[in-house]
């Protein structure tokens, strides 16, 4: 599988659930058993390497405006949910995370941002095809620290200048 078919697959999943992330990872599910169980790891690989990519400090403090606050867990759901936005979204963010501002339509905190059922698609259609768990992807763990400067994402004045479109859009 390559990049593009990887996010045709994404994007026929957000398109066909209407932006809904649980319905979206159904969709995405149902589209992984139409393919042999290598490309379902194929998958799997490429979402992980952009799971991973997402791991920076930038990012963490965008999720932290759009969801008003973003534990560990729910910045691993937000980069999940990232993901599940399309390659324009997810490169967008990860060039410039304040452009996220401009890159989302409708965000309702309580449905978006959390996209946590996506990550494990690629995992629940290979053990449906295979009846097996999914081997190790060859992959190296996600650093131990998010990438980039640590900065402190309690501290609203330096979120509103760090992120001022995002603040204005969603925080006003």
């Amino acid at each position: 599988m390559d990049e593009t078919e990887f996010w045709e697959l994404v994007d026929a999943s957000r398109e066909a659930a209407g932006g809904d992330p649980e319905e979206q990872a159904d969709q995405l599910v149902e589209r992984l058993l139409q393919l042999d169980p290598e490309t379902v790891l194929d998958f799997a690989r490429h979402f992980e390497g952009r799971y991973n990519r997402a791991y920076r400090w930038d990012l963490w403090g965008a999720a932290w405006v759009l969801l008003d606050g973003a534990s560990d867990d729910a910045f691993d759901f937000f980069r999940c949910w990232l993901i599940g936005q399309g390659r324009e979204v997810y490169e967008g963010a990860l060039h410039d995370p304040d452009a996220l501002a401009g890159l989302l339509g409708d965000f309702d905190e309580e449905v978006d941002g959390d996209g946590e059922e996506l990550g494990y698609a690629a995992d629940e259609a290979y053990e449906q095809l295979t009846g097996t768990v999914a081997p190790d992807l060859g992959i190296p763990p996600t650093a131990s620290e998010p990438e980039g400067t640590p900065f402190d994402l309690e501290n609203e004045s330096a979120l509103a200048e760090r992120y001022p479109r995002l603040w204005d859009r969603f925080k006003d």
